[in-house]
């Protein structure tokens, strides 16, 4: 726990030290919501009294940081949160940005839709208020790393806002799209550069990018970043970055063995957590339903059809399940768009934007959308799939009521699912409640639903289909002229318009043309053939002519290096190639 200091001078009032005043917000019996302002408790008053040297009575009572302005934050910052309508801290910016003003290592937890961006921008824009410093050639003073491209727009949008009247630079670097113009906009050097790992080690790679000159290291979504998809990336980033440096992280969740890992970046960290690790916001009304696999869609489309559902993010498991389930819909009348890691970053951003904008009622991601992504209005969030990750299912529900809100999340679970229901609730030490099929509705029978998805899955492979390929059900071309599969009797002619064996006219029938010398010795023009070519490699030989094409009576003598090139007409040649 954070001690108080602070002294009081001669005419009673309350005075900060050099050191900054901070304080817990854990309220003992009671968990804190986003409106519950920062109270001191019990404990600090005493630990106000005692550095004091007077016993606490009810004239320290009223010291308490329930505003920004007591944080002592630079006035250009205070006007862009004054501007925003931003007055009351949430806890976990209560706890955060002191510490973080002081330089201080922190590692906070705190619910979904707490404010966790903010409560590392406030004190990242005041300490780059202080400094005239520039930032280095090709390099930043700030790094913060995202596990998405999208909450990587969001933290840069985050920081142009508060930042508003601040005379600094970001940047933005994320995969997907040109890294030459992200590489221009790191030349002259930027002081706030939000990246994702994979395009950052892209950039140090093609040395568009330096890190010797970071000062403040951010992991936003820390347990995600500290997983086993970002870990290696991360220690080769760790390993370029000054030893000298100030580490935020922050999240949601942090299980234990991620926090053991993140012991290891952190140099006497500030630990922050205002509620419970992996809490669930109390604002979401949570309910799981069970169906089986194949009635999970025509439940979706039942739920959606109701008009009080405004906004709603449906999750998948898998990227092709999220296409599915679009398509789905689709067939039923209910328009939505998909997110998720195959889709570019164009077909991303449209979608989201679509999303936010209100012209789109339904998003259908994947945990792409999970961690961090701030919507406002989302009414409902619909578990299509249980993720095998618990902690996934902390971050999907989070996406509804935001900032003080309520909403409604809805997990469907399938038989194999149930052990998933169960990590869950074990995670979040609460049951979700049964709940049962909605008036209404009569799930298809699992036969019916089989039929359906088997039909599904032929549907793509049909639309994949070109004309011409070859492939298994196709209708090949018509090989007019050709011969038919084996070698023609009599003979190799091409065969064309003329009947299997046929010799070619003006060509005698040994396969030699007019002109040319004997066979070599010790080959004889009938095995005088080419071996076989693997299936799938062209030879190297002239295409023989089409029907369409006058037929040459009279053969032109060849020179004898040409013998093997062009002189016998292989019929094995003229078939179409295998697929």
């Amino acid at each position: 726990m954070a001690r108080l200091r602070g002294l009081r001078d001669g005419s009673g009032a309350f005075r900060r030290d050099p050191a900054p005043l901070f304080i817990t917000c854990m309220h003992p019996g009671r968990p804190i919501t986003r409106a519950a302002p920062c109270q001191r408790t019990d404990l600090n008053m005493a630990l106000l009294a005692q550095d004091a040297g007077r016993p606490a009575g009810p004239a320290a009572s009223d010291i308490s940081l329930t505003q920004f302005t007591d944080f002592g934050l630079a006035q250009p910052v205070l006007r862009a949160l004054g501007e925003a309508g931003y007055v009351t801290p949430t806890p976990i910016q209560a706890q955060a940005i002191p510490p973080a003003m002081e330089g201080r290592d922190l590692c906070g937890i705190a619910q979904t839709g707490t404010g966790k961006t903010a409560a590392f921008a406030l004190p990242i824009l005041h300490r780059l208020s202080l400094s005239d410093r520039r930032a280095p050639r090709r390099g930043c003073r700030v790094l913060v790393l995202s596990p998405t491209r999208e909450l990587a727009n969001q933290i840069a949008e985050s920081f142009a806002d508060y930042g508003r009247h601040l005379s600094y630079t970001t940047t933005v670097v994320f995969g997907g799209v040109t890294i030459s113009r992200q590489e221009r906009a790191l030349a002259p050097g930027v002081d706030i550069l939000v990246a994702t790992p994979g395009r950052l080690i892209d950039l140090i790679e093609r040395r568009s990018l330096t890190l010797e000159g970071v000062e403040i290291l951010v992991l936003d979504e820390a347990d995600q970043m500290l997983d086993l998809g970002f870990i290696h990336a991360l220690k080769r980033i760790v390993k370029m970055l000054p030893a000298q440096r100030q580490s935020l992280f922050f999240s949601a969740t942090m299980p234990k063995n991620i926090a053991g890992l993140a012991s290891q970046y952190l140099k006497d960290p500030v630990q922050v957590a205002v509620t419970p690790v992996a809490t669930t916001a109390e604002r979401v009304e949570q309910k799981v339903i069970f169906a089986h696999t194949g009635a999970k869609q025509a439940l979706l489309a039942h739920i959606l059809r109701d008009p009080a559902i405004d906004r709603v993010l449906v999750f998948t498991r898998t990227k092709h399940g999220a296409d599915r389930v679009v398509r789905g819909l689709d067939k039923v009348g209910i328009a939505g768009a998909a997110i998720h890691g195959n889709k570019s970053q164009p077909q991303r951003e449209r979608a989201l934007q679509a999303f936010r904008d209100g012209d789109c009622r339904v998003l259908v991601a994947t945990d792409i959308a999970a961690r961090g992504i701030d919507v406002d209005g989302v009414s409902h969030v619909v578990n299509f799939d249980l993720p095998n990750v618990p902690e996934s299912y902390v971050h999907r529900i989070g996406r509804t009521a935001r900032a003080g809100a309520t909403g409604l999340a809805i997990s469907f679970c399938n038989d194999e699912e149930r052990a998933y229901l169960r990590d869950i609730e074990r995670l979040t030490r609460q049951s979700v409640p049964v709940a049962g099929f909605p008036e209404g509705f009569t799930p298809p029978s699992r036969q019916e639903a089989a039929d359906i998805a088997r039909e599904e899955e032929r549907r793509p492979e049909r639309q994949q289909q070109r004309p011409g390929g070859g492939r298994p059900g196709q209708r090949s071309r018509p090989q007019q002229g050709r011969p038919q599969q084996g070698r023609p009797e009599g003979g190799r002619g091409f065969g064309g318009g003329q009947g299997q064996g046929a010799p070619r006219q003006g060509r005698p029938q040994d396969g030699r043309s007019e002109g040319r010398g004997p066979a070599p010795q010790g080959r004889d023009a009938r095995s005088d053939r080419p071996a076989p070519r693997p299936q799938g490699e062209r030879p190297n030989q002239a295409r023989p002519a089409r029907d369409s094409r006058p037929q040459r009576t009279d053969a032109r003598p060849r020179s004898a290096g040409s013998a093997g090139e062009g002189g016998r007409n292989i019929g094995w040649l003229e078939r179409s190639p295998r697929s």
